[in-house]
């Protein structure tokens, strides 16, 4: 405990927890009539996946969610940040919901807070309905009214209950990865494309914010951007600009528009062959006031300039003696609070919430059956410790949640990267807290004891 920071730091109120996603850990891809999403169809095309896994079992999280609500309990945690499987409640991506899919979240919901564990909900963690992606996808601006759509469906069951609200998660990563990298569904090359589906991401969240504040004017709402700064690796005006470049990428890209209802103009000019139609009400759509805005940060962007590269010409630099995650991610807490502090003074937020952070490291169980990680809580307290400078300068930060509860499907990487705080064996699907978790169990648990009224008040 001695390298965590003061639990006091955190004021009373504040929620720690854990974060996960529908697709990643739920399994059962054809249970209660769900119907495919285009991470089933991809998964399933040979070469896609690292080591050809799959999200048809996952975790097993569908059957087994009450046993992952007991490790939950176990561990203190007083938030859970999980995502809604559109397919679940939409099979084809339109039409009646199915009340076996939300019959399902609503067990969930009924499940923390029977447990004291306050739920955050995802609409939109990246599993979007086959037929939908079939019809053009996040290319088609009718996905994002389908989008609202749905939103609607799953806030008129659950909003009296879910503590938070969040739109998307991290719609940089799908648009850029999935069609510009083609590391994720839909697996796309191609910049026109990009652009279309970042817009048009944007814009079905401020259809769902429209939609949700018209079916429960109390939800509180947000999104979940992936944030990142960049450092430059060498002094030369290139690399400079190239810093610019990927921060304008990856960062104003998305901030902007939402809290300025515009695209950052030196990006906007750089694409400007490639832009989609952004129609006049668009911006003014996107740019809805927000009562939180969910970060997921994990590493720095340690560049230099590389004119072989496509836009923003920006090439990763391993920065000597760093810590690097078995992702090839840098541990750099500093970036966190970095993010945290500019956001808070550049854009106002109403308030902010660490929405991911974690670590994937080579975990394994020893002879005596324990997880022994201090990669991994040297990572989480470093991150907290950032968390409170953070606080301290003013930034209104409400929550901190680990990414993930438990090990499970990493996406284009497979079974090959373990984030959780529980392992879980593929094989038997135990799951066993590793000693990260433990450690995280005993902060908490020291900043609810620093805020509990004295007896007799």
């Amino acid at each position: 405990m001695s390298s965590f920071p003061d639990a006091r730091a955190f004021p009373a109120g504040f929620r720690f927890g854990a974060a996960t996603s529908a697709y990643q850990i739920e399994g059962a891809v054809a249970a209660g009539g769900r119907g495919p999403s285009w991470w089933d169809r991809f998964a399933h095309t040979p070469g896609r996946i690292s080591d050809g896994g799959t999200g048809d079992i996952a975790c097993d999280h569908f059957t087994r969610w009450r046993e992952d609500l007991g490790w939950m309990q176990r561990l203190g945690l007083q938030a859970y940040r999980f995502s809604v499987a559109w397919p679940r409640i939409q099979p084809d991506g339109r039409g009646a919901p199915l009340a076996a899919g939300l019959d399902f979240y609503e067990r969930l919901v009924d499940g923390l807070l029977e447990r004291g564990i306050e739920p955050h909900a995802t609409l939109y963690h990246w599993d979007l309905p086959q037929a939908l992606a079939d019809a053009g996808g996040w290319q088609a601006r009718d996905t994002a009214a389908a989008f609202a759509d749905y939103a609607g469906h799953v806030v008129q069951r659950l909003a009296d209950r879910v503590a938070h609200w969040a739109t998307l998660n991290e719609p940089r990563c799908c648009a850029w990865v999935g069609h510009l990298e083609g590391r994720h569904a839909p697996g796309l090359t191609d910049r026109r494309a990009t652009l279309a589906a970042a817009h048009h991401l944007l814009l079905a969240h401020g259809l769902a914010v429209q939609a949700l504040r018209a079916a429960r004017p109390g939800a509180p709402l947000g999104i979940v951007l992936d944030v990142k700064p960049y450092t430059a690796a060498d002094d030369r005006p290139e690399t400079a600009a190239a810093v610019r470049r990927a921060d304008g990428v990856f960062n104003r890209w998305f901030l902007d528009p939402l809290f300025r209802g515009r695209y950052p103009d030196d990006i906007a000019a750089d694409h400007a062959a490639d832009m989609p139609e952004v129609r006049t009400a668009d911006l003014a759509l996107i740019a809805q006031p927000l009562d939180f805005l969910g970060l997921n940060y994990y590493t720095r962007g340690h560049v230099r300039h590389d004119a072989s590269l496509p836009h923003p010409h920006a090439a990763l630099v391993p920065v000597p003696g760093a810590h690097l995650s078995t992702m090839g991610w840098e541990d750099w807490p500093q970036g966190l609070e970095l993010m945290l502090c500019r956001i808070h003074r550049e854009y106002a937020p109403r308030a902010l919430v660490v929405a991911e952070n974690g670590a994937a490291e080579p975990d394994v169980v020893d002879a005596d059956g324990r997880v022994r990680d201090p990669a991994r809580t040297r990572y989480l307290a470093g991150h907290l410790a950032a968390c409170a400078r953070a606080l301290a300068a003013g930034v209104p930060l409400q929550a901190y949640l680990v990414w993930s509860l438990m090990d499970n499907f990493e996406w284009g990487r497979g079974y090959t990267q373990r984030f959780g705080l529980l392992h879980v064996d593929f094989e038997t699907l135990e799951r066993r807290a590793k000693d990260s978790a433990w450690a995280y169990r005993d902060f908490i648990a020291a900043h609810a004891a620093a805020h509990a009224a004295p007896r007799g008040a």
